[in-house]
């Protein structure tokens, strides 16, 4: 479902469209929202860099998006370092601190920059929350397989060759084996390269993206991007059998979306 106001409805449409979404319907959201740079990128004009910009702009909208997500739902808003601190602060006021789960770092390693009296930058912040404690989580979809030095690194081997771990149960100690299909589970630095052929300005990889979706829904959810771009979430969705709903305010982007997505 890719969405689209004439150039007057524009600033409204992120909101208009979530206030057609009902209450408890979404599984997960992601949104790369913007980035309060006050830039003019090629295909869009980014918010002011000041915190009052950023609080109107953001309040309301994300009030939306605690609303219309499931009590097992998550949402992963995407932006720069400068302006995390903001978003972070309103995130806990809607969503709760004791919802906050992580802060994710998407380090692009392959971007260039001629920063030459400071530290480059290198990396977005991603901010990860549940609505509440019973948020879907896939390890087995994300985590990665041990190998065998890890086995023998976090493991003991018994007799046999099978390898197990202590632990205590009803205050005794008791042997756990691993399963054939053990796996550990992602830190939060993601190191993955930006795209380099791109059809739209920042746009996102699908690596980063498939690995969101699979770590916080299922096959047959609901995802939602209400800053959606070059609309990678949409192709996302579609290849991992997932339902979307979207927008954004360009006319361009969504034409992308529904020459990516086919629908």
């Amino acid at each position: 479902d890719l969405h689209v106001r004439s150039r007057r409805q524009r600033q409204m449409c992120i909101r208009d469209r979530m206030a057609e979404t009902q209450d408890n319907t979404v599984d997960l959201i992601y949104c790369d929202i913007l980035y309060g740079t006050g830039r003019k990128f090629k295909d869009y004009q980014d918010l002011k860099p000041k915190r009052e910009v950023i609080e109107e702009h953001y309040i309301p909208r994300i009030k939306e998006m605690h609303r219309i997500l499931k009590d097992t739902g998550s949402i992963y808003l995407q932006m720069d370092y400068k302006i995390s601190h903001w978003v972070r602060c309103i995130m806990d006021d809607i969503f709760g601190y004791d919802n906050f789960l992580n802060e994710v770092i998407w380090w692009y390693y392959n971007s260039q920059s001629n920063v030459k009296n400071n530290y480059k930058s290198k990396h977005d912040n991603i901010l990860f929350y549940s609505k509440t404690k019973k948020h879907t989580y896939n390890l087995k979809d994300i985590g990665e397989p041990l190998n065998e030095s890890q086995i023998k690194r976090f493991s003991k081997e018994d007799e046999k060759g099978k390898y197990y771990n202590n632990t205590t149960q009803q205050g005794k100690k008791v042997k756990v084996y691993l399963k054939e299909d053990k796996v550990i589970n992602l830190h939060n630095v993601w190191k993955m390269p930006i795209p380099t052929k791109t059809t739209y300005d920042t746009q996102k990889p699908k690596a980063l993206i498939e690995r969101i979706i699979k770590a916080s829904s299922n096959e047959g959810d609901l995802v939602a991007d209400f800053y959606a771009g070059s609309f990678t979430t949409a192709e996302v969705c579609k290849d991992l059998n997932r339902n979307f709903i979207g927008c954004d305010i360009s006319e361009k982007a969504v034409a992308i979306g529904l020459e990516r997505t086919k629908y």
